[in-house]
């Protein structure tokens, strides 16, 4: 692909210097011929022709203003009037060549020849393994930051150049090649490497749902291994993108009026999936209890289309308002309106509601219907919609109850599919047990903890990633609770969780310690970063393993285990 890129360009610059090149050569061929064939003399008097070597010399010189003088004997006036036509001739054929680089190093296709060159020379230079990220708005941003901070790979594709000049100036601990581009073209996505051997998905979030489900497309049919991530909001757009197989599908407003209604029937669940698709190391949010009761709605966009959708599953009363309801298809019984006044929220009666949220597509708009809301009701619970990651400050400083951040949403959403695929799993299945099952569970990771958002990772027992623990797999003798002890204090239990233990197409939630583990299979782990790095020892070093099952420290090394056994002997 850098090869191909860089043929661009090599081959745009010979069409378009052509013309310029030729008047060159052709005015440098007609003074050198002329300059031989007119006879000098040299010092003695003597008739003398210059050969094509000293003409060229010589016209190279005098046209290029360097003026040497005249070399090798001072020339007859044939020889000078013949130089004076030569100097104006060349002049004006490199001003014509001048002009013409000019204008070529102006030419935008060449600057993008160039930048698809060095793009795609970037992507060839990667390492580890990478995701193709299109679009780099607020989500796209948010992605590959946490990706960066996770050791992962990134490569961007955006339409706006703004954006990439962004990229450039972030300040990430590994290279990230962008490029100034419609993802949407297959073209594009193999010059971002998709089909690069250690390219391992893409993901597809710009804010325009027809470009996504193109890349979706383009993705899974020239690269069907790889693992794509789609965000869609219209409806048609996630039938299409399920019909071809996309490996995960995000819906921002979906997926926050889901968490949203299950903080409402199971606010420990709720809390549950907040611990763990937050970036490790943050503090842990807090369990927030929205109330049930009336809900006032503002906006009846596709976010607020999603809440109420989830409020009416749940039987709570809501009253929308929405500034053209016959327009935004709103049920009966919507207030017109804006919001951001108290007569719309007076006439929804939000002094008997218990909570409000606003959703509309406008910052200042929320913002100025929760303070309002507010005022008029100061039990209210405040749900309020943040569309630019700009505005942070300003909704954490309103210091509303919940935030919706769709950004934040979805890149940890995304975060989690990439770095730990089996979260999805889990999560699926927590689902299914209830909201006392979820407070069971905050109890046992609380004290593992302290106070900070998890790290996630997976321990697959293969010869690849757990070298050590294969004959102890083969004898059954590795158990879950081997894997707590401490690599360097096997009587010390490492603080970690297994969430879930893939065996196959078996699943297994909160395996206990007794749980015997058999080659393959795949545990879905949760701690602290330390503790991560602990069990990597002990997966992979064999005399760690030895001396964690038996309690022998084996030394280690030839000479060691010699010394040792000259002791035995003696």
């Amino acid at each position: 692909m850098a090869t191909a890129a860089r043929s661009r360009a090599i081959s745009l610059v010979l069409r378009r210097m052509r013309a310029p090149l030729l008047v060159l050569i052709g005015a440098y061929a007609i003074s050198v011929l002329g300059l031989v064939l007119i006879s000098g003399s040299d010092a003695t008097g003597q008739p003398q022709r210059m050969d094509f070597f000293h003409a060229f010399y010589v016209v190279t010189y005098t046209v290029t203003t360097i003026g040497f003088g005249e070399l090798p004997h001072a020339f007859t006036d044939a020889q000078r009037l013949w130089m004076t036509a030569t100097i104006y001739l060349g002049v004006v054929a490199w001003a014509y060549a001048i002009g013409s680089i000019i204008t070529l190093v102006q030419e935008p296709a060449l600057r993008q020849a160039v930048r698809e060159g060095r793009f795609a020379r970037g992507v060839t230079s990667l390492t580890s393994r990478f995701y193709v990220v299109c679009g780099y708005g607020d989500t796209g941003s948010l992605v590959v930051r946490d990706m960066s901070d996770h050791g992962l790979s990134a490569v961007v594709l955006e339409s706006h150049q703004d954006r990439i000049n962004e990229l450039l100036l972030e300040e990430l601990d590994s290279y990230v090649p962008g490029l100034c581009t419609d993802a949407g073209h297959a073209a594009n996505l193999e010059l971002a490497g998709l089909n690069h051997r250690r390219c391992a998905g893409v993901v597809a979030i710009t804010n325009n749902d027809r470009v996504n489900l193109r890349i979706g497309i383009a993705a899974k049919l020239l690269s069907p291994h790889l693992q794509v991530i789609c965000r869609a909001e219209l409806p048609e757009t996630r039938e299409s993108l399920e019909a071809c197989n996309i490996d995960a599908i995000i819906d921002p407003f979906d997926a926050f009026a889901d968490r949203l209604a299950m903080g409402l029937h199971a606010p420990d669940m709720r809390l549950v999936q907040e611990w763990l698709t937050q970036p490790p190391g943050r503090t842990l949010p807090r369990c927030t209890h929205p109330p049930r009761g009336t809900w006032v709605l503002v906006g009846y966009g596709r976010f607020g289309k999603a809440v109420h959708r989830y409020f009416d599953e749940l039987g709570l009363r809501t009253v929308i308002i929405e500034k053209d309801p016959v327009k935004a298809g709103a049920p009966a019984g919507t207030v017109a309106g804006r919001g951001i006044g108290s007569a719309a929220l007076e006439a929804a009666h939000i002094e008997q509601a218990s909570g409000i949220v606003a959703g509309t597509d406008k910052d200042a708009d929320n913002l100025s219907i929760t303070i309002t809301a507010r005022e008029i009701n100061p039990k209210l619970f405040l749900v309020a919609r943040q569309n630019a990651r700009e505005n942070e400050a300003l909704f954490r400083a309103a210091k509303l109850d919940m935030v919706v951040d769709s950004a934040a949403i979805m890149a940890n959403g995304i975060l989690a599919l990439i770095s730990t695929p089996l979260l999805k799993h889990f999560l699926r299945l927590a689902r299914a047990h209830g909201n006392d099952w979820a407070t069971r569970l905050l109890e046992r990771l609380s004290p593992l903890l302290n106070g900070e958002t998890p790290q996630l990772w997976t321990a697959r027992l293969t010869p690849q990633e757990a070298p050590a623990v294969g004959e102890a797999l083969s004898r059954g003798e590795l158990k879950i609770g081997h894997l707590f002890a401490d690599p360097g204090e096997r009587d010390r239990r490492l603080p970690w969780l297994p969430l879930l233990l893939v065996r196959g197409d078996t699943e297994q939630l909160l395996p206990p310690d007794d749980t015997a583990l058999a080659p393959g299979d795949a545990i879905l782990c949760c701690g602290r970063w330390d503790t991560f790095h602990r069990m990597g020892w002990l997966l992979t070093d064999p005399n760690v393993l030895h001396y964690v099952l038996t309690g022998d420290a084996r030394p280690q090394g030839s000479v060691w285990r010699w010394l040792a056994a000259r002791r035995a002997n003696v």
